[in-house]
């Protein structure tokens, strides 16, 4: 049996690697600009491999010009507070400890369950580690988990990048797309 969580880290990874289906099934309630972007994945996708184990991270898709460690959580509730869960906090510190030795931007893909149009967001964590290259002008453009005044975080899907939006910005990395971020 497939675990709850493994349904939508699958369809992530099948969003990422361009496949033609899950594409199709993301952007039926979805605007022409999340579907121009999603569809960008049918001609430059990602390689992405499913990560063994729960260090804090589900997902690692690579590419030419980006790698990213991805954590994927889903919710039917639009705010997800890792105090709930120790093992959540100790995930996301582990997470950005190991991406901050290498350089590369953690991220947080969040699907918020029953949402018309593109529902997922993605987050980076906090952090005051300068990251190198692509990662640096990427991890400034992303928006941060919150964080409590207890020093917890907070993730808050509607404070999140779309995913769309992530994939049309990743598209223009090399600074030969037509597409414009507004």
């Amino acid at each position: 049996m497939t675990a709850p969580g493994d349904v939508y880290e699958r369809e992530l990874k099948a969003l990422l690697t361009g496949d033609r289906k899950a594409v199709a099934r993301m952007v039926k309630t979805c605007n022409a600009w999340e579907t121009a972007a999603y569809n960008l994945m049918l001609r430059n996708p990602f390689l992405v491999i499913r990560a063994a184990g729960s260090l804090g991270i589900d997902l690692v898709a690579i590419r030419w010009d980006f790698a990213f460690p991805i954590e994927v959580k889903s919710s039917s509730d639009p705010v997800m507070h890792f105090s709930k869960s120790q093992r959540l906090v100790d995930q996301a510190d582990a997470m950005l400890d190991e991406c901050t030795r290498s350089h590369l931007v953690p991220i947080y893909a969040y699907r918020l369950k029953s949402v018309h149009g593109d529902p997922w967001r993605v987050f980076t964590i906090p952090s005051d580690h300068d990251f190198r290259g692509r990662h640096s002008t990427l991890y400034r453009k992303m928006p941060k988990l919150d964080v409590s005044s207890s020093g917890n975080y907070i993730m808050r899907w509607e404070n999140g990048m779309k995913l769309s939006d992530f994939l049309m910005y990743t598209d223009m990395s090399d600074y030969t797309s037509e597409y414009k971020l507004e």
